[in-house]
């Protein structure tokens, strides 16, 4: 995203280290509608984008002496609203039934899609989890999930049934849920690439009625 001229940029950056309002009316005005939309597109209801979006205007005046003009104007501003959206889930997940929930719900989900894999920390979390498997039943999820094997092709190179190969895959998704509940701190980052990158966050005013 290039929302500027390097040379204009530059001289609003001067200015508003000098506290110069109309600076920051004018990159307010500017940046305010891609960021708005990079929140929405993650938190998915118009009035906590919106909140956040004035947040992140307002850290941005208040820490105005302490950007630097050598760097992207333009990722400093994406990594503050990163941060604002992820403290936004963390106060949610503060209510821990509602944490449960959520996990039950997007875990079936995760362990189902091609979302599983994408990044290093998805991986290192489903490690995790995989590693409080029993070794049959750890080497049956490597087989079937990590290396995408049918379960006619992993119960052939095991020396087990169809059905067993099932069992172990239906009981191991039930373990790796069960792992995510006990541990909700690492279960948190979980939610928060999986609700990131689904694109199907719930609307966090209606989040209540996954309780019921």
């Amino acid at each position: 995203m290039k929302l500027f001229e390097d040379t204009e940029l530059q001289y609003l950056l001067a200015r508003l280290h000098n506290n110069d309002e109309r600076a920051f009316n004018k990159l307010y005005s500017t940046c305010f509608r891609p960021i708005y939309r990079r929140i929405f597109s993650l938190v998915k209801d118009e009035a906590i984008a919106d909140e956040l979006v004035q947040d992140l205007f307002l850290k941005l005046w208040q820490n105005r002496e302490d950007i630097d003009p050598q760097q992207s104007f333009e990722a400093y501003l994406f990594t503050i609203a990163q941060h604002l959206v992820y403290d936004h889930f963390r106060r949610i997940a503060k209510n821990k039934r509602l944490v449960a929930r959520l996990l039950l719900n997007a875990t079936d989900y995760y362990l189902h899609s091609d979302i599983l894999l994408e990044t290093k920390e998805s991986r290192e979390l489903l490690q995790k989890a995989i590693d409080q498997l029993s070794p049959q039943r750890r080497e049956v999820f490597t087989r079937c999930k990590i290396e995408g094997k049918t379960y006619e092709e992993t119960g052939l190179e095991l020396g087990i049934s169809v059905p067993t190969v099932n069992s172990h895959m239906t009981q191991s998704m039930k373990l790796v849920r069960e792992y995510l509940l006990k541990n909700q701190d690492i279960a948190l980052v979980f939610l928060l690439f999986f609700y990131s990158v689904s694109s199907i966050i719930p609307d966090p005013d209606n989040l209540l009625h996954l309780l019921h």
